[in-house]
């Protein structure tokens, strides 16, 4: 039984937490399976309410992060996105084009009432104060990478040798698990949702969480 519709009516019923958005964050280890489940969530999230028009929209931080700038993406992402959000704007941000190593034209992405943030890192430090609720994919990192390894192929190898190093480093002096609210496994249907190591704190989480981002916008 895929546990995440009940999820996602909680969710929407969660305070906002950046501005009118409830922030929601994918974190994980590469390859863990975060893009598949956020579009999950995000077609489970656009069947609650009648304000949802569709899917919840879905930033990925692989547009965000560059090939020499893994992980320093957080300024980018407060003055893109976070700011406006905050704001209750529709914000943009430039993609990154891992091909052409360049950013690419503006897409927008609305302040609608849930917005997922999907990628390695989307739990850290600096972002947690603006999230609703912070979400990790129980996969452990061995079994992500080579799971993400044959996806890709060996054309990229070398880079995702340079990124293990780098992931490990980030999750070392910023770790996201530890604030998780929820844990969500892979199921052979659907996805089963586990209390996170945050989940006794969560009576002061909304308040906090909803200050910070007042404060930062």
């Amino acid at each position: 039984m895929d546990e995440t519709p009940g999820h996602a009516a909680e969710l929407h019923r969660l305070a906002p937490s950046c501005g009118p958005v409830r922030l929601i964050a994918v974190d994980g280890h590469a390859g863990s399976g975060k893009s598949t489940f956020a579009a999950h969530l995000a077609t489970a999230l656009g069947a609650v309410g009648e304000d949802f028009a569709g899917p919840a929209p879905v930033l990925h931080l692989d547009d965000l992060a560059t090939h020499e700038e893994l992980f320093s993406w957080t300024e980018r992402l407060r003055d893109q996105v976070i700011g406006p959000l905050s704001r209750g704007e529709c914000a943009h941000y430039a993609p990154y084009d891992w091909i052409r190593r360049s950013f690419g034209a503006p897409r927008p992405l609305p302040a609608a009432p849930v917005v997922i943030v999907e990628g390695v890192g989307a739990g850290r430090r600096a972002l947690r104060p603006y999230l609703a609720r912070l979400l990790w994919m129980e996969h452990g990192p061995e079994r992500s990478w080579e799971r993400g390894r044959q996806r890709d192929g060996i054309g990229l190898s070398a880079f995702w040798d340079e990124w293990t190093v780098a992931e490990t480093r980030h999750f070392a002096a910023d770790p996201s698990r530890p604030f998780a609210d929820a844990l969500v496994r892979e199921r052979r249907e659907g996805y089963e949702w586990l209390p996170g190591p945050a989940t006794s704190a969560r009576s002061n989480h909304a308040v906090t969480l909803g200050d910070e981002c007042r404060r930062a916008g």
